[in-house]
């Protein structure tokens, strides 16, 4: 079997799920996405997949999952994604060499809400096709106005924890902000897949310098000195956006204010 476009490191895992997609007629279709269906995969890629169902034999493959994962190689440990709100995900660690896989289990109306189409690597019919025909992938966009709701709201919050010296919360909580709110504002225009901060060094190199100021370390001066820092990153991004939003002018003066 010819997988074109997987990466060597990814190949053998990816045959071992075609193979065992095709002699389980529950399966219809194994679908690759991620940056091996972006071309753009490479030695660190993992392998995200979608094996679409039979509405009627999805619940049993989604409760058989461990079990599917554990007949595609040296499987060292799994456990499915309720904590990323998608209980239909197995995540998997194979290895030696270590390789992570996400196997996505879906019926063909499930596949109709998808963030991208992907690559089939393998069908049994044409299913794919025909849901594809009828729905079109979309990739979450940021929503600018709900980050400029919510923002000096975090920063009071972040403030507050500082003074009462809870600094690993605050270090967490400024790490949540940079990927809440300000990478998704500096990603407009540069990706259509934004994703938190990831390849935020590549997607806006020159705002580099700025945004290691807003990584603290556990020091309520240093953490004081982020957020202060975490501010003015999140006003220029705002500002370069391009987005108009209404502006809670108030709440942002109150918050600064409280900054000292």
């Amino acid at each position: 079997m010819e997988l074109v476009g997987v990466p060597e490191h990814l190949r053998v895992l990816a045959e071992n799920v075609v193979a065992e997609a095709e002699k389980d007629p529950r399966v219809l279709a194994v679908v690759v996405g991620g940056s091996v269906a972006s071309g753009t995969g490479d030695e660190y890629s993992d392998l995200d997949l979608v094996l679409v169902c039979t509405a009627e034999g999805q619940p049993e493959c989604l409760a058989e999952a461990k079990e599917f994962a554990g007949r595609l190689g040296p499987l060292l440990a799994s456990f499915t994604g309720e904590h990323v709100g998608e209980p239909r995900l197995l995540i998997a660690l194979f290895g030696p060499p270590l390789v992570h896989v996400d196997l996505k289990f879906v019926t063909p109306d499930g596949y109709r809400d998808r963030v991208e189409d992907g690559l089939v690597l393998w069908q049994r019919d044409d299913t794919v096709e025909r849901v594809r025909a009828e729905s079109t992938a979309q990739w979450p966009q940021p929503d600018a106005q709900w980050i400029e709701d919510r923002f000096w709201v975090w920063v009071h919050y972040v403030a507050v924890k500082i003074a009462r010296g809870e600094l690993f919360e605050a270090i967490e909580s400024l790490g949540a902000m940079r990927s809440i709110s300000i990478a998704p504002l500096a990603g407009i225009g540069r990706t259509t897949r934004p994703a938190g901060v990831r390849r935020l060094e590549t997607l806006a190199p020159e705002l580099g310098p700025a945004l290691r100021e807003t990584v603290a370390t556990a020091d309520r001066a240093d953490c004081l000195r982020a957020l202060q820092a975490t501010v003015d990153v999140y006003r220029t991004v705002r500002e370069r956006s391009g987005v108009q939003v209404v502006r809670r002018t108030a709440a942002e003066e109150a918050a600064v204010d409280f900054l000292g």
